[in-house]
C-alpha cells in the first residue's frame, strides 16, 4: 500500500507545472490586448501571418541554441500540420478578424471557453457518461456564453455578434487542438511548437500577400511593437509551454488556464483601454469562468475517486494475507494491478505452499544424505 501511495504521489505533476500554467495564461491573456493595438494599422490576415512568422523565426533560433532537432518522418509532419490548422492557421485568422468588432475583454472571455468544448469533444469521442460537476460546469459555461451573446442578439444581428461568433469558433478550434495534441508524443515540445509555426507560416504568409499586399501598408511603431511582442512572447514562448504542459497536465489540465486567461484579457481591456462592459456581459463572464472552473474540478475529483477506490480495494486483501511472506509480496503488488480475483489469489497461495513444501523436502533429503539416513525413510516421514 505504501508503494501504491508513492506511485500515486510520483504521478502528480510538480508545483512548477502549475506555475508554468499561470505564466501561459498571462502570455495568452495579454495577446488579446496586443492584437487590439496591432489591428489599428494591420489587417487581420497580415497580423496572423506576422504572428506565426515571427514565432517560427524565434523558435528556430531557440532550437539552434539548445541543440534540438525537427522531426524527420512524414507521419509526424502530417500530424503537426493538422495541429497547426487547429491551433493557429484557422483559429488565429478567425480570431484576428473577430477582434476588429468586439472589445478585448469580450474576446478574451469568449475565446477562453475552450475547456467547455474540450469537455463535449471528449464526451463525443469517449462516449462515457459525464460527471455531475463537469456536466454542470458545461451547462453553466454555455449559459454564460448565451448571456454574453444574447445582449448583442437583442440589438439585432450586427458586426459585434459576428465577432462573438468568431471568438467562439476560435475556442472550439483550441479545444480540438487540446484533444488532438495528445497524439503528438515523438518530438520535443520545442520541436512540436516550431513545426506547427513553420506550417502556419507556409499557409498564412502567401494568403496575406495575396489578400492584403502588406508591402503597401504603413503601420505605426506602436502596432509593430505589439505585433512583435505577440509573435515572440505570446506565441513562440507560449507554445513551448503549451506543448510541455499538454504532456504533464493533460488536455483538460492545460485547458484550465483558460479561465485565468479570460481574467487577464478582461482586466487589460478594462484598465488599459478603458472598456466598459454591460451588466449582461459581466454576468456572462462570471458564469463562463465558473463553468470552466467546475469542469476542471470535476476532472480532478474523478482522478481522486479512482485512486481512492484502488486503495480501498487493496486494503482488505492486504490485511487478510499479511501473515506470510507471499502475502506481503502480494499486498505490495495488489494496488497497481487491481485486477486479481479471489480464485487467482487462492491459486497463487496454493502454488506458494506447494513450492515451500518442495523446498523443505529437498532440504530434508540433503540433510539425510549427509547423515547417512535412507532417503525413502525421510520422504515417507514428510
Amino acid at each position: 500500500i505504501k508503494g501504491a501511495r508513492t506511485m500515486a504521489e510520483a504521478e502528480k505533476p510538480p508545483i512548477t507545472e502549475f506555475g508554468l500554467l499561470g505564466l501561459l495564461a498571462l502570455l495568452w491573456g495579454s495577446s488579446y490586448y496586443f492584437a487590439k493595438i496591432a489591428l489599428v494599422d494591420l489587417p487581420p490576415m497580415t497580423l496572423a501571418a506576422s504572428r506565426v512568422a515571427i514565432a517560427a523565426v524565434f523558435l528556430l533560433i531557440v532550437m539552434r541554441i539548445v541543440g534540438d532537432k525537427l522531426p524527420r518522418d512524414s507521419r509526424t509532419w502530417r500530424m503537426l500540420f493538422i495541429q497547426a490548422c487547429f491551433n493557429s492557421i484557422l483559429s488565429w485568422s478567425i480570431l484576428a478578424w473577430g477582434q476588429q468588432h468586439i472589445d478585448v475583454a469580450l474576446a478574451s472571455v469568449l475565446n477562453s471557453t475552450s475547456p467547455i468544448f474540450v469537455f463535449f469533444i471528449t464526451l463525443a469521442l469517449v462516449r462515457k457518461a459525464p460527471l455531475g460537476r463537469s456536466l454542470w460546469g458545461a451547462c453553466v459555461g454555455l449559459g454564460g456564453v448565451a448571456l454574453i451573446v444574447g445582449g448583442d442578439l437583442a440589438d439585432g444581428v450586427d458586426a459585434s455578434l459576428a465577432g462573438c461568433a468568431a471568438a467562439l469558433i476560435g475556442a472550439f478550434l483550441y479545444g480540438c487542438a487540446a484533444v488532438y495534441g495528445k497524439r503528438i508524443t515523438g518530438p520535443s515540445p520545442l520541436a512540436t511548437a516550431t513545426g506547427t509555426m513553420l506550417w502556419a507560416t507556409l499557409a498564412l504568409v502567401p494568403v496575406a500577400a495575396l489578400v492584403d499586399a502588406p508591402w503597401r501598408l504603413q503601420p505605426g511603431a506602436e502596432a509593430l511593437y505589439a505585433a512583435t511582442i505577440q509573435g515572440v512572447f505570446c506565441t513562440g514562448a507560449a507554445l513551448v509551454l503549451f506543448f510541455r504542459l499538454q504532456r504533464t497536465l493533460g488536455s483538460m489540465g492545460v485547458a484550465s488556464q483558460a479561465y485565468l486567461r479570460a481574467g487577464v484579457g478582461a482586466l487589460l481591456g478594462i484598465l488599459l483601454l478603458g472598456e466598459q462592459p454591460t451588466w449582461t456581459i459581466g454576468a456572462g463572464v462570471v458564469l463562463a469562468i465558473l463553468g470552466v472552473a467546475l469542469i476542471n474540478s470535476g476532472g480532478k475529483s474523478k482522478e481522486k475517486a479512482s485512486s481512492k477506490t484502488i486503495l480501498m480495494c487493496a486494503r482488505p486483501a492486504a490485511a487478510t494475507f499479511e501473515s506470510t511472506n507471499f502475502s506481503r509480496t502480494l499486498a505490495a503488488t495488489l494496488a497497481p494491478s487491481a485486477a486479481l480475483t479471489a480464485s487467482d489469489l487462492l491459486e497463487r497461495r496454493r502454488s506458494s505452499w506447494a513450492l515451500k513444501n518442495k523446498q523443505r523436502q529437498a532440504v530434508r533429503v540433503t540433510a539425510a544424505a549427509v547423515a547417512g539416513a535412507p532417503v525413502a525413510q525421510v520422504t515417507s516421514s514428510t
